[in-house]
């Protein structure tokens, strides 16, 4: 009987724009993580924290290159992904601040996003995080990051019914579904993009 080799698992760094607790940036990115737990075999998507890193600081990089140790092992995580699911809120038309700081430092020196597929999603009043879709796609031209074009989900956080629960947790069946295929499409331009290398 011949030996079948292991898929390997396609990992998704998911970084959240937003630190609080209960954004519901982050919601949807939790929400992520169960849903291929649950449904898509070969991929998983891990949560990678960025409140510990230094605003963004040449100073803090050592002579020979290096960067503080938080930096260093957030660089490490983003290096390893094989691509990368945003969750990036809304503030005044563009991202939020910590994550342009996160992408940034793992830009500084050798750039650790370059040649990676990427999603976003986003929630928030009126256009659901739209706008920071846009610019955050804009800034993934530079980082050389290549997001994936359809489907696009911007969640209109306060409309009703309600879509979040008080602690930030998709309760919406119908953003699920959609979640599910953004993570399906990212899959796919993943495998896709690694096969030309």
């Amino acid at each position: 009987m011949e030996a079948t080799a292991e898929k390997p698992i396609l990992r998704v760094v998911a970084v959240c724009g937003s630190l609080r607790k209960a954004s519901y940036n982050r919601g949807l990115l939790r929400a992520a993580a169960d849903v291929c737990e649950e449904s898509i075999p070969g991929m998983r998507v891990e949560h990678v924290d960025i409140s510990d890193l230094p605003l963004l600081n040449t100073d803090l990089e050592t002579a020979d290159g290096g960067f503080p140790p938080a930096v260093e092992a957030f660089r490490d995580q983003v290096r390893t992904a094989d691509c990368f699911l945003f969750g990036s809120p809304e503030f005044n038309y563009s991202i939020a601040t910590p994550l342009k700081n996160a992408l940034d430092w793992a830009s500084r020196g050798k750039n650790c996003w370059a040649d990676k597929a990427a999603a976003i999603v986003s929630a928030g009043g009126g256009f659901g995080g739209g706008r920071s879709q846009y610019h955050l796609r804009q800034i993934g031209v530079f980082l050389d990051l290549h997001f994936i074009n359809k489907p696009e989900l911007f969640v209109q956080a306060f409309q009703q019914p309600p879509k979040f629960d008080s602690d930030g947790n998709l309760i919406d069946a119908e953003i699920r579904e959609r979640i599910k295929q953004v993570l399906l499409s990212l899959q796919a331009f993943t495998l896709r993009f690694q096969k030309k290398d």
